[in-house]
């Protein structure tokens, strides 16, 4: 199989730099990372990616059994790293692809070693001592008007998503990242991202992790941050002055900041 074309990999910046893989959220392409990417170019070997059924990668490899749950993602991750043969990465994952960064890591411990979650959560219904952000009836409602309007749900639930409401362009490229994907796949990768339950895999993270947090952030509440800092043993929570679920795109400099400070760090 040719994962370079399945999952529209593109490696840019310095090829004898350590590695830095940069793997995007629901929704949403590698293109959301245009902003980081300059920051990274001049030191680290880049490598993006669009999970299948995002993006420009291959509809053909799509599989509803292989992408139901967060390791079918999870292993489109590792292959692109052994495609690649990287060694110790650091796998820079946005919402959910935080979580799926985790799996990753534990599946391919050689190719992945550090974490960087931008607005993680590892579960996103209340539980017993946990708030995740939303009611399981919450999500309910939320699967069901996506399923059933699929660009009406995204014209109205960008910006929700995006936050910044006095920078309305931003939740229009969000929508239009929505509105670019299958509905019929962006059906299922919302279920699994929206029902899935990482918390347990958080316990078992051995590598260097960075956690980033929004001084608000509807999807993932400044309480998963600090639960998800909590999992991991020897973490750094950085809390960044951004709002909205996606400060890479709204808050650029000091995600960037964050990220390449953590970077150097780990030399």
């Amino acid at each position: 199989m040719d994962i370079a074309r399945r999952n529209n990999v593109t490696v840019v910046g310095n090829p004898q730099g350590p590695a830095v893989v940069l793997a995007h959220g629901f929704g949403c392409d590698q293109n959301m990372w245009r902003l980081t990417v300059p920051a990274l170019v001049d030191d680290y070997r880049v490598v993006l990616f669009d999970y299948v059924g995002s993006g420009r990668s291959d509809p053909s490899a799509f599989s509803e059994d292989r992408y139901a749950s967060l390791d079918g993602y999870a292993r489109d991750a590792v292959e692109v790293c052994e495609a690649l043969d990287l060694r110790d990465a650091v796998f820079v994952g946005h919402s959910v692809s935080a979580m799926i960064g985790v799996l990753a890591a534990d599946l391919a411990p050689e190719r992945i070693g550090a974490l960087v979650m931008v607005a993680p959560s590892p579960r996103y219904i209340d539980d017993e001592g946990y708030r995740g952000g939303f009611s399981a009836q919450d999500i309910d409602e939320l699967l069901a008007s996506l399923e059933a309007n699929y660009l009406g749900w995204s014209a109205a639930m960008a910006p929700v998503i995006m936050g910044n409401a006095e920078r309305p362009e931003l939740g229009e490229e969000l929508n239009s990242s929505f509105c670019a994907t299958d509905p019929d796949m962006a059906r299922v990768f919302a279920r699994t991202t929206f029902l899935s339950d990482a918390r347990d895999d958080l316990k078992g993270v051995k590598v260097p992790t960075l956690v980033l947090e929004c001084t608000q952030d509807v999807i993932a509440p400044r309480e998963v941050g600090a639960f998800v800092h909590q999992a991991i043993p020897g973490s750094t929570l950085v809390t960044l002055d951004a709002t909205g679920h996606c400060p890479h795109l709204s808050s650029p400099e000091a995600t960037n900041e964050a990220i390449t400070g953590f970077l150097v760090g780990l030399r």
